[in-house]
């Protein structure tokens, strides 16, 4: 089997397909949350905290200079105070989503499957009858 086949095989299989899904659905659903952190969730936040805007929070460590064209160097704190907001968001999406899928599957664990109902009694007696001629027919058949 060459690489190439082998390759084919392992992207064929279910699980690396729905991984794939999850990975693009995961991305996209990142740029909402961001969204959400930064533009609904933030500024009012920031309008209670006496309009502090949480993306510009930084501790400057080396002022800009535009002579020498060196760049401000700075401890961005805000952003990452949003990015752990943000990480609250999906972590608490992730744990509705999966306490969801565990109660479904906790519901069809407990209802109880349907056995087959039983056969007509036409069906019943053919079957005995069927049995009793096994039952009489000599071993070598």
């Amino acid at each position: 089997m060459t690489i190439f086949s082998e390759f084919r095989e392992f992207i064929a299989r279910g699980n690396v397909i729905d991984l794939a899904v999850g990975v693009i659905i995961g991305a996209a659903f990142n740029d909402i949350v961001k969204g959400l952190v930064d533009n609904i969730v933030m500024p009012p936040v920031g309008v209670l905290l006496s309009g502090v805007d949480f993306s510009q929070l930084k501790l400057v460590l080396k002022v800009a200079d535009p002579a020498k064209k060196a760049a401000e160097v700075a401890i961005q704190y805000g952003l990452f105070i949003n990015t752990l907001i943000r990480f609250v968001i999906v972590a608490w999406v992730v744990f509705l989503l999966v306490k969801g899928v565990n109660a479904v599957r906790r519901r069809e664990a407990a209802t109880p499957t349907e056995d087959k109902p039983a056969p007509p009694p036409q069906e019943q007696l053919l079957a005995e009858i069927r049995d009793l001629l096994k039952a009489q027919a000599p071993e070598g058949r």
